[in-house]
């Protein structure tokens, strides 16, 4: 597969994403320029982690408005598989292609640390290698975590299955003290209607490689590449 990691003034986790398929798995990778407008000939788009034109309006709310995203959109509109990791989870829930929002985190702080998350729904692209219920550890590293929508846009995320990743302890309880953020029903991670765009707060790129703690985060991109 081809893959493109699209890189924001600001990004800073382009090279660990383009690391991870380039030298893990072996696969063809490109760095992409926001003000790139083509992006034809990759099978998949990685939305990588960092603070895109420094978040100071609101994380992702500019990076929204770069020249690729629309290029993105109409990608992932056209069935193009699509990955944002943290600052990436927040740009696509800004250009509408995930639902919500990704707001301040309860304790006002920024939070760096492994956590327990749960794999809710493992009939994805994204999750299809990992068991139901299997607890994964992960790191996450934002201040601008908490997953907020409203009671309808919820409960269609429950009834679609579109949640994929919950916030847990080490047993896969979703409990107030799992969850670093605030996010509502502990959500982790959540794709699109289609199934074909993911959004996810934990970093799976730096869970990889037993030189870097764990490899929990490996079953993303083997799920893609199977």
């Amino acid at each position: 597969m081809k893959f493109g990691v699209i890189v924001f003034p600001g990004s800073n986790c382009e090279q660990d994403c383009y690391h991870v398929v380039k030298n893990v798995f072996n696969q063809s990778a490109e760095y992409i320029w926001h003000k790139d407008t083509n992006i034809k000939g990759f099978d998949c788009i990685i939305l990588p982690g960092g603070f895109s034109y420094g978040d100071y309006l609101r994380t992702g709310a500019i990076a929204r408005f770069s020249p690729v995203m629309n290029e993105v959109v109409k990608f992932a509109k056209n069935g193009g598989i699509v990955i944002g990791i943290c600052n990436g989870f927040q740009i696509l829930t800004e250009a509408g292609l995930l639902p919500g929002v990704l707001m301040r985190n309860k304790t006002l702080k920024f939070i760096c640390k492994n956590v327990s998350i749960k794999i809710e729904n493992n009939q994805t692209i994204f999750t299809k290698t990992y068991k139901k219920n299997q607890v994964l550890n992960i790191p996450i590293a934002h201040a601008d975590g908490n997953y907020f929508a409203d009671e309808d846009t919820i409960k269609k995320l429950e009834d679609n299955n579109q949640i994929l990743f919950r916030y847990c302890d080490s047993d896969g309880r979703t409990t107030d003290d799992s969850n670093p953020n605030g996010s509502l029903h502990n959500i982790a991670g959540i794709i699109n209607k289609d199934g074909n765009v993911f959004g996810t707060m934990p970093h799976p790129e730096r869970a990889c490689e037993s030189i870097l703690g764990g490899k929990d985060g490996k079953g993303i991109f083997e799920s893609i590449l199977s």
